[in-house]
């Protein structure tokens, strides 16, 4: 599993040019999957992501997690994240999980980030339009094997 971290002052997702999630300061979490992940990946991703410390604090020190600024979350299902481009320019998909596979995945670590957090979503495997104001930039790359 992979989720790519963004801190966010502004962020929505478009499906058919309607608005279908967005939020104020928070987080954009692009996620994908790959065979083998389980609940135990996406706990820790989850618990990583919550308390992942890249807010700043009053001294301007990134030094507050999504839960200490009382943030929200736009989580996107992305598989390209696994997009494999050691041969040739056409990026390969094969370590990307299955739709079918990946979306009861996808599910659960909406459920389970809503369990701490409110999470806004685009729509698995739609045609998306992700706009993003990524703050600082702060973009951090999270994996679990």
């Amino acid at each position: 599993m992979k989720a790519l971290v963004q801190r966010s002052k502004h962020s929505s997702v478009l499906v058919d040019k309607k608005v279908v999630g967005q939020i104020e300061d928070g987080l954009v979490v692009l996620v994908s999957y790959t065979l083998g992940d389980s609940e135990e990946q996406i706990d820790y991703l989850v618990k990583k992501i919550l308390n992942l410390r890249i807010f700043d604090d009053e001294n301007h020190v990134m030094n507050k997690s999504i839960l200490d600024i009382k943030g929200s979350i736009l989580l996107i299902s992305q598989f390209t994240l696994y997009a494999d481009t050691l041969n040739g320019n056409r990026p390969s998909y094969k370590k990307a999980l299955k739709s079918d596979l990946a979306r009861p995945l996808y599910e659960l670590t909406i459920k389970k980030l809503r369990e701490s957090i409110p999470v806004e979503t685009g729509i698995f495997g739609a045609d998306m339009q992700v706009n993003i104001i990524n703050d600082g930039p702060v973009t951090i790359m999270l994996e679990k094997d």
